[in-house]
């Protein structure tokens, strides 16, 4: 079994691998940002919600809003649930992802999100006939403080297509968990 690394960087962003958290991740398209409207990664903080308001506009190609592709994504998403992590909410949006997630033991953050993104980008281009990146290099991971940070992040991840102007309700998105919660 993997231990947890706890913080760490690959150069890019931090990341905190913990089986006793739960973190929301979020990972993109990979031009779902172009060069010039990439936030200063400098500062996360503020890094963190400059992207979630360009990742809405739907910069890029957004190949997630064809069904097959988002198809594909969810069906990765759930297919380890339970074995190794706990999915607890997750949103399929046009050019990137959400999942809210807390790791089984012996299950790396890293590796999690890997075997999605390595997965999914194989299939979608397959069925597509693309070739190339489809997802950006890395991700963003946030753990969860207390209760009240797990609910706020609950509500952000399945109201986010409503606030992208996708949908009227979270439920009505067909990519998420606000869906399957409401018919539950």
């Amino acid at each position: 079994m993997a231990e947890a690394r706890g913080w760490y960087s690959r150069g890019y962003l931090p990341h905190f691998d913990s089986p006793e958290r739960i973190q929301h991740i979020v990972f993109r398209t990979a031009d779902s940002l172009p060069p010039h409207l990439r936030p200063d990664m400098q500062d996360v903080r503020r890094f963190s919600e400059t992207l979630d308001g360009l990742l809405d506009t739907g910069a890029g190609a957004c190949p997630l809003a064809v069904n097959s592709a988002a198809t594909t994504v969810e069906k990765a998403l759930l297919h380890f649930d339970g074995e190794r992590y706990r999915l607890l909410s997750w949103c399929v949006m046009p050019n990137h992802v959400h999942a809210l997630l807390e790791q089984i033991e012996g299950a790396r953050l890293a590796e999690i999100v890997k075997s999605w993104k390595a997965f999914t980008a194989a299939q979608i281009n397959k069925e597509t006939g693309a070739a190339g990146r489809f997802w950006a290099r890395d991700y963003f991971d946030r753990f969860m403080r207390d209760e009240a940070h797990l609910a706020q992040t609950v509500a952000y991840i399945e109201n986010n297509p409503v606030k992208a102007g996708l949908c009227h309700e979270p439920a009505q998105w067909r990519f998420s968990s606000a869906r399957h919660r409401s018919t539950g």
